[in-house]
Parts: structure tokens; C-alpha cells; sequence
């Protein structure tokens, strides 16, 4: 279990530091002057460079290891928020969204390939689940302390502290042990954007995550991109608006240890699924019509409680539905999936806000999410299918 709670330490700090920039970007992208479509663009801009190479890095970290890959991703964490400091302005703010997107996406992808070797069946859902609620402390607190600190001490402060927070994320790569230290073989065949083209095509499992991952991340993509803004408009403070942030956290956070009872509960994995998805859907359509602060509150913890729920299971569904020498890069994979929806939902959503409203925008990316719902519900037949053919006794491995 060293290695579980080594990945979760690092990890809360890295998505601290990413949740404390989903607050500060955008309020000091509005200091500077920043139309919605260029805020739009300016957060589309960590999502680049995973988009292209997400799959090329999920088969590096199979071939040299978790560590190497946590480490560097950690040095990333941390230049990011410098780079602000040091080039105050536009240019400062595009190399810090650069230096987070690539350092987040090495961190994520080792750490869910460390996690997703560590058992199967209840017990990963168990390790998914810790994992995912150590995430959620840190988007919990991130947003909080960011809007604080902008209300009293101003943003360039504000960069200093996360740099400081990311230190952390450097140092806990060096107590992984085992396997995570240890690289694996592999051929192209097996890892390359082909094999990974294959298993989308075949593998009803990799298609459900893929889809199920791609409708909550362009609603949370929304959500996370113009939540400030259009709070702002309504003059709430940047305190407010990071707690509201924050809500969202919370919810996913205290859904996510329960994650197998509650996967039970709903009745399945298939079932857990369709439900998360509509319930991200309908809290984002009515979000852009609330001005309540209370109600967006309410909002904000079925955001967090469908998201909370389907986010992990994505990653359990896909770690089990390949083999180990593919795990990585269908890990990739499935957050190029992810960056892509994360690069072209601020954009397109930034266009739309431009010319018709924050109400519409939100609504557009609940639709967006519902469309997204009709695939799943088409593919749950197969994948239960597939689920009772690969039901097998496992035991949970003791690392």
C-alpha cells in the first residue's frame, strides 16, 4: 500500500495546484483585459501538447517506469507557477498552461498505471476510489485557498504558493517501490496509436469508459472554465466563487471512498455509469439559469457526486478490460480523449458565449453531455455481456 499512498500525496498536490488555476487563470486573464473567446482560448492551451502526445507517453511509462515519470511531471508542477512570476502578461500565462498540461498528464498516466497493477475486480474499484478522493481533497482545498489569497494578497502571490505546493508532488515520486520503479518491454505493436485505434474498435470495455470519460470531462470542461467568469458577472466574490469550486470537490470526494458499495448500490457498473452521466447533464443545463448562491451550491454537489462516481469507474472499467502490456496506452489513450474534449470545449464554448450567453453555453454542454448519454446506454447491453464472460475470483495484491 506504500506506493497507493505515495501516488495519492503527490497527486493532491498536483491537483491542488492545477484546481488553484482553474480559479486564477481566468479571474487574471479578466484583469488583463480578456474577451470570453480569448479566455476560452487561453484555457484550451494545456491541452495541446496531451493531445498529441498522450499515447506516445503512456507507452514511455510503461517502458521506463512510474517513477522517472512522477518526478518529471512534479518539476512541471513547479515551473509552471514560476513562469508566471517571471513573465507577468499573456506570454507567462501560455508557457504556464503549457508546462501544467504536459506535467499533469505524466503524473496522471503513471500514477493510474501504477494503481491499475494493484488488483481487480471490488479491490481496484477500492483503489480507484482512495485514489480519486485524495484528487478531490486537493480540488477541494485548491480553489478555496486560490480565491483567499487573490481577495487578500493578489495573484502574483497567489503563483508563489503553488509553486511551493508542487515541490511536493516532485519529492513523492522517490518513496514508489517495486514495480513502480521498474520498466516493462514492450512493442510498438502493442502500444502505438494503431493498437490503441484496435482496441477502441474492438473493445466494447475501452469504448464505454472512452465515452463515459468524454461526456463528464467536456461538462466539467464547461463548468470549469466559465463558472468564475459568469459568477463573476453576477459580482460574486472571488472567495465565493472558489468555495462554490470547491462544493463540487467535496461532493466528489466523499462519494469516491464508497465507490464499490455504491457502483452496487446503483446496480452495476453499466447502470453507475448512465446515471452518473445524467446526472452531470441536467446539474450543468440548469446551472447558467440559477443566480441563487444557494442553488448553484446544490448544483455544484450533483456535479461533484456524478463526476465523483463516473471518473474513477472509467479508469476501473479500462484497466480491466485490457491486457498489462496495453494498460498504459489505453490509459493514454483515454486521456487523449480527455484533452481533447478539455482543448476544444473552452474554445467552442468560448465562441458560443461570445455571441449568446453564459445560460445557453451551459446549456449547450449538458445537451452535449445527454448525446453522449444515448452512446453509453446503446453499448451497456454488450458491456454487462462482457463484464459476466471475464467474472473470476481475484485477490488483491499486497504491494
Amino acid at each position: 500500500m506504500r506506493n497507493l499512498v505515495a501516488i495519492c500525496i503527490g497527486l493532491t498536490s498536483a491537483f491542488m495546484v492545477q484546481s488553484m488555476l482553474l480559479v486564477v487563470i481566468p479571474l487574471y486573464a479578466l484583469e488583463l483585459g480578456a474577451s470570453p473567446i480569448m479566455i476560452g482560448s487561453i484555457l484550451s492551451v494545456p491541452y495541446i501538447l496531451p493531445l498529441i502526445f498522450a499515447i506516445p507517453m503512456g507507452a514511455a511509462v510503461t517502458r521506463i517506469g512510474g517513477v522517472k515519470v512522477i518526478v518529471a511531471g512534479g518539476v512541471g508542477m513547479t515551473l509552471g507557477p514560476l513562469a508566471m512570476m517571471l513573465l507577468p502578461g499573456y506570454g507567462g500565462l501560455v508557457i504556464c498552461q503549457l508546462l501544467v498540461g504536459v506535467a499533469h498528464l505524466l503524473m496522471v498516466l503513471a500514477a493510474q498505471s501504477i494503481i491499475a497493477g494493484l488488483g481487480r475486480g471490488k479491490a481496484l474499484e477500492q483503489y480507484f476510489g482512495w485514489y480519486a478522493t485524495c484528487l478531490s481533497g486537493g480540488q477541494l482545498v485548491g480553489p478555496l485557498w486560490a480565491g483567499f489569497m487573490i481577495d487578500t494578497d493578489g495573484t502574483h502571490s497567489t503563483f508563489a504558493v503553488m509553486a511551493g505546493v508542487a515541490v511536493i508532488s516532485v519529492m513523492s515520486g522517490f518513496f514508489l517501490t517495486g514495480a513502480a520503479r521498474l520498466g516493462q518491454a514492450t512493442s510498438k505493436s502493442m502500444t502505438g496509436f494503431r493498437a490503441q485505434g484496435r482496441l477502441l474498435k474492438e473493445n466494447v470495455g475501452v469504448q464505454i469508459s472512452i465515452a463515459t470519460t468524454v461526456a463528464v470531462m467536456f461538462a466539467m470542461g464547461a463548468y470549469g472554465s466559465f463558472l468564475p467568469v459568469y459568477l463573476e458577472s453576477l459580482a460574486i466574490s472571488a472567495t465565493t466563487i472558489g468555495s462554490l469550486v470547491s462544493l463540487r470537490a467535496f461532493a466528489s470526494m466523499a462519494i469516491r471512498p464508497f465507490m464499490a458499495s455504491t457502483i452496487s448500490l446503483l446496480g452495476g457498473r453499466a447502470a453507475a455509469m448512465m446515471i452518473s452521466v445524467g446526472i452531470v447533464g441536467l446539474a450543468l443545463c440548469l446551472t447558467g439559469y440559477i443566480e441563487n448562491v444557494v442553488l448553484l451550491g446544490v448544483l455544484a454537489i450533483a456535479l461533484g457526486i456524478g463526476s465523483g462516481i463516473s471518473q474513477p469507474l472509467s479508469m476501473v472499467v479500462l484497466a480491466e478490460h485490457v491486457s498489462a502490456e496495453q494498460r498504459a496506452g489505453a490509459l493514454g489513450m483515454r486521456l487523449m480523449g480527455n484533452r481533447g474534449v478539455q482543448f476544444s470545449a473552452p474554445l467552442l464554448l468560448g465562441l458560443l458565449a461570445e455571441f449568446t450567453s453564459f445560460s445557453a453555453t451551459f446549456l449547450f454542454a449538458g445537451l452535449v453531455a445527454f448525446i453522449w448519454l444515448a452512446v453509453i446506454c446503446k453499448l451497456a447491453p454488450a458491456f454487462k455481456s462482457r463484464e459476466r464472460g471475464q467474472e473470476q475470483p481475484v485477490s488483491p495484491s499486497n504491494d
